[in-house]
């Protein structure tokens, strides 16, 4: 029994060719390619959330609500 599934996706020729280009220098297949570019994604994806979070609350801290605050405090900064 497959203990994975198979996804099929369309690709432009050139990505499909750099992916092909990649996965060789790599000696890797383009699943195994595939796969760590998307557990890479994931966890870029979960650390930028988490600064973004961590931005958000230090902001409500400081009581930072809108861009302008945060343009003010630039410019108070550099006088």
């Amino acid at each position: 029994m497959r203990n994975s599934k198979v996804l099929t996706i369309s690709l432009p020729p050139r990505v499909f060719a750099r992916i092909m280009k990649t996965a060789k220098s790599k000696g890797m297949t383009r699943s195994e390619l595939v796969r760590e570019a998307l557990r890479r994604y994931e966890t870029e994806e979960r650390e930028w959330r988490a600064l973004f979070d961590y931005g958000r609350r230090k902001a409500q801290t400081a009581g930072i609500r809108t861009e302008e605050d945060v343009e003010h405090l630039i410019d108070a900064s550099r006088r």
